[in-house]
Formats: C-alpha cells, sequence, structure tokens
C-alpha cells in the first residue's frame, strides 16, 4: 500500500476591499512612500474596515468549498491560525464552523504570529497521514488592524488584513506535505509581541491608556533574527531531503520585509522568477500571507512542482515546509 501523504487540492483567499495606501499613511504618520518602500517593499495594504477574523475566514471557506465542490458536511477538522480571534473564547475556527455550516467539523485556534499557517499545515498534515481524517481545512487569517497603533510608524506601515484557506485531502500518488522543520525561542518574545490582554496583563485602564493591546515591535532585533533563521531553516529542510535549487520551483516565503525575502533566495540560491512575491499588494497579514502567496499564484502552478513554504513570527517562531503540488488549476 502507498503512503498516505496531505495534499492542497484547494487554496482560496480572501481580502477586504478598503485599500490603505503608502501616501493614506503619509497623512497620518510621519512617513512617505518612498521611505516605506525602500526598507519593506510595501506599496499598499488591505483593511477591513467593518468586521471579523471569523468573516473573513467564512469569505475564504465559502470560495474554497464552491471551488473544491465539497460539502460543508464533508469537513472532519478545522485549524486556525491566527493572532488576532474574535474572542479569547470560544475559538475562532468554533465560530467559522458555525458561520459556514461545517456541521461535522470539529477545530480549535493555533497561535505562531507570522509562522501559524505553516504551523497548520503540519499539524493538519497529520490528522490526513494517520487516517484519521480525510478532508482538513488549514486557514492562515489576521485582522492586523484591530490590534496596530496608527501612531507608530514602526508598526503601521507593515502590516495588513486578510486570509487564505487551503483544503487538505489524502493522497498516494507522492504529492502533497513531505517534510517540515519547525522552531521556536519563547526568549524572543521582549522583541515581537502584544503586551496586554493576556493573564499576565489583563486589560485594565492602565493597560489601554499604555497602549498595551497593541503590537510591539524592536525592528532591528526582529530583521536580524529574522534574516539569519528564515533563511537558514530554508536551506536546511532543502539539505534534508537533498534537493538543489535547480529541484526547488518556488519558494513561498512570508511576506514581512523584500528584504528578508531576498536574502531567504539568495541562502537557497533561487533567483528571483522562482520567489513568490505580492508584499507590495497586501503587506504582512501575518497568518495570511503564505496561503495568500499561494492563491496568487494558483495559475501558476504545475502538479509536481516542489514548493518550499518558510516563514519567521513573533515569539519567536520560524519553521518551513517541502510540499509537492498536487494539481494543475
Amino acid at each position: 500500500m502507498s503512503k498516505v501523504t496531505a495534499a492542497i487540492t484547494g487554496i482560496q483567499g480572501y481580502l477586504p476591499e478598503h485599500v490603505l495606501s503608502n501616501d493614506d499613511l503619509s497623512k497620518m504618520v510621519d512617513t512617505s512612500d518612498e521611505w516605506i518602500t525602500t526598507r519593506t517593499g510595501i506599496k499598499e495594504r488591505r483593511i477591513m474596515k467593518e468586521g471579523a477574523s471569523s468573516d473573513m475566514c467564512a469569505e475564504a471557506v465559502k470560495g474554497l468549498l464552491k471551488k473544491t465542490n465539497t460539502s460543508p458536511d464533508e469537513i472532519e477538522l478545522v485549524i486556525v491560525a491566527t493572532v488576532t480571534p474574535d474572542y479569547p473564547f470560544p475559538s475562532t475556527s468554533n465560530v467559522v464552523c458555525d458561520k459556514v455550516g461545517m456541521t461535522n467539523a470539529w477545530g480549535y485556534d493555533l497561535i505562531a504570529a507570522c509562522s501559524g499557517f505553516i504551523y497548520a499545515l503540519s499539524t493538519g498534515a497529520q490528522f490526513i497521514e494517520t487516517g484519521r481524517h480525510k478532508k482538513v481545512i488549514v486557514i492562515g487569517v489576521d485582522k492586523m488592524s484591530s490590534i496596530i497603533d496608527y501612531e507608530d510608524r514602526t508598526t503601521c506601515v507593515i502590516f495588513g488584513d486578510g486570509c487564505g484557506a487551503a483544503l487538505l485531502e489524502p493522497n498516494e500518488e507522492g504529492y502533497g506535505v513531505q517534510d517540515f522543520l519547525l522552531h521556536s525561542d519563547g526568549g524572543g518574545r521582549k522583541f515581537l509581541l502584544q503586551p496586554g490582554g493576556g493573564s499576565l496583563n489583563p486589560a485594565s485602564i492602565e493597560t489601554v491608556e499604555k497602549k498595551m493591546h497593541y503590537v510591539h515591535q524592536e525592528g532591528k532585533q526582529v530583521f536580524k533574527f529574522a534574516v539569519t533563521n528564515m533563511a537558514e531553516v530554508s536551506a536546511n529542510i532543502m539539505e534534508r531531503n537533498h534537493l538543489t535549487s535547480d529541484d526547488v520551483d518556488w519558494l513561498v516565503p512570508h511576506q514581512a520585509n523584500l528584504r528578508i525575502i531576498d536574502a531567504t533566495a539568495k541562502r537557497m540560491g533561487l533567483p528571483e522568477e522562482k520567489v513568490m512575491i505580492n508584499i507590495q499588494k497586501y503587506g504582512n497579514t501575518t497568518a495570511g500571507t503564505l496561503p495568500l502567496c499561494l492563491w496568487d499564484y494558483e495559475s501558476q502552478l504545475k502538479k509536481g512542482d516542489n514548493l518550499i513554504l518558510s516563514a519567521f513570527g513573533g515569539g519567536f517562531t520560524w519553521g518551513a515546509v517541502y510540499l509537492k503540488w498536487a494539481y494543475n488549476s
């Protein structure tokens, strides 16, 4: 009997309609289009004016189910990677299942910041490979505008809102998730975190006044760790699977900063035309960046293509997934 792997059999994204450009931001904080573009590669980002993360998830999942001709009651598990859940509880996954009518599914939320989607993809794949489930949906979503201080130019220029969802199903032809490498270092939390709102600093007048419910980032430290670790883990998963740069068809990198993406591609020996980039349109949607890349580039993907998904996130978290694409769109 052939080995069962977990293959992505469909991908769908959702983006809010409202566009916040660099010029718009220059009217809000001391910045400019040139300053943002040269440092990050971002030109604009999407902002959700009304609604929550679950609303973006619901729209992405509805589109995914329609595209793959799947009934909501066929879905058995939904994993939502996010740092902006609708509530502390219940989980956003539960809310999404209710909104879409996935009455036979159970689910949970997973927090790994910008690495959330590869953590969730790796986890969801295990339920397929063991034979426990046949249809699993993995979602990366964040409404970053809900935790960003638009008076802080070090963070407000970077982040946007967005969502992507993938359907995982069993595959016996050798396609799908081949390998993954995941890492974390909690010592990095002081450089990138949301200080308020948890059990350490529960919401209070003081935490609100101190702006502790917004993202806090020490950019230079985060950049240094991200450049090193995202590039290294991507090279490591290639070496572990005996892949050369010629064997890799696409790098799917987290869209945090164009310089980090370039450094990762260089470490892997990949030319620009093998790198998925949409940071200029959406900014950093945190857990949403990787599935949104796959969605944007879906028409260019061919069955059997070798993909390396790579990310680095707050806390710190980082990792890479080696994936063989399973279908022609």
